[in-house]
């Protein structure tokens, strides 16, 4: 098939490479504008079009897709259907209907669940047994187009928002395939107005630990912040970054270092931190932490 390729970080790339292997013709790639990153704050290309530009595929990064303009050019591509994952820009109404099959999202979801930016955080974060990939057939509402496709993925008991994504990734990667080789014999199903959430955009106000609460809590947060923005809390006046953990047994003053292996009190049980990251220095396992910064049994964090 003749493909319109739409998407911008990391969690997209899988997906254009399974698109290319499976022999489908990339008629061109959306991925939002270069911006600057790094110390020298220069123009940096998103990871779509880094992957797309060695793939020698044409990348397209418009501010927006609203102008009579940029929905000519993408008119005139004249693909068969758009495949668009976490591409950044609402489509407008134009661009859904030009392709002859409009326009596929895969979503990290199982929707009506948790539609919307982040399904893969707040997925760990409210302490889901499982989620998974719909492929949904886009509309004009957030998320709320019929479902081709779905396949359900536990969520491990350890499990970060880092390895999940990159689970997800794949596991879109191959039913977008499988989607598209089955397209005409597929049948929409619309989705239930019950069990509606949304997965609302993280804000780094609400990274801040609080060990008052119960450790399912705080791990589930711990867990589902990592590796962006993490999970942080303040240890000798310093922020430290929290980046795995997982439950443990324990109880004490909510914040105090229970033993040795950083097992730490919170309102209703404990967690075991694992992995850490003090401001200015790399990602830590628990055991190279405490080399370099001690923290002792019965301190209060």
């Amino acid at each position: 098939m003749r493909v319109v390729f739409m998407g911008t970080p990391d969690f997209s790339v899988p997906v254009l490479d399974a698109l290319v292997a499976a022999g489908h013709e990339i008629a061109a790639v959306y991925c939002q504008p270069p911006r600057p990153a790094g110390r020298g704050k220069k123009d940096r290309p998103t990871p779509v079009h880094a992957r797309a530009a060695a793939l020698g595929f044409e990348v397209r990064h418009p501010v927006s897709v609203k102008s009579l303009k940029e929905q000519e050019a993408f008119a005139a591509l004249n693909a068969d259907v758009a495949v668009v994952v976490a591409y950044g820009l609402i489509l407008p109404q134009a661009l859904l209907d030009a392709p002859k099959f409009g326009c596929l999202n895969i979503h990290a979801s199982l929707l009506p669940r948790w539609r919307g930016a982040a399904p893969i955080h707040r997925a760990i974060m409210a302490g889901d047994a499982e989620t998974g990939v719909c492929i949904m057939q886009m509309e004009a509402g957030l998320d709320t187009g019929p479902v081709l496709l779905r396949d359900v993925l536990t969520i491990g008991a350890e499990e970060t928002t880092a390895i999940l994504h990159d689970r997800l990734s794949e596991q879109g990667s191959a039913l977008i395939v499988k989607a598209l080789a089955q397209l005409s014999s597929l049948t929409p199903e619309t989705q239930s107005e019950q069990g509606v959430t949304y997965a609302e955009k993280i804000d780094k106000a609400e990274a801040q630990i609080d060990w008052s609460l119960p450790a399912e809590e705080v791990d589930r947060k711990i867990r589902g912040l990592s590796p962006f923005p993490g999970a942080w809390c303040e240890i000798d006046g310093q922020r430290v970054k929290l980046l795995a953990s997982r439950l443990a047994s324990g109880a004490g003053k909510p914040g105090t270092v229970w033993d040795e292996t950083l097992t730490v009190a919170c309102g209703k049980g404990a967690v075991e931190l694992l992995r850490l990251q003090r401001a200015g220095k790399g990602a830590q396992d628990r055991e190279v932490f405490l080399r370099g910064f001690p923290i002792v049994k019965g301190q209060q964090l």
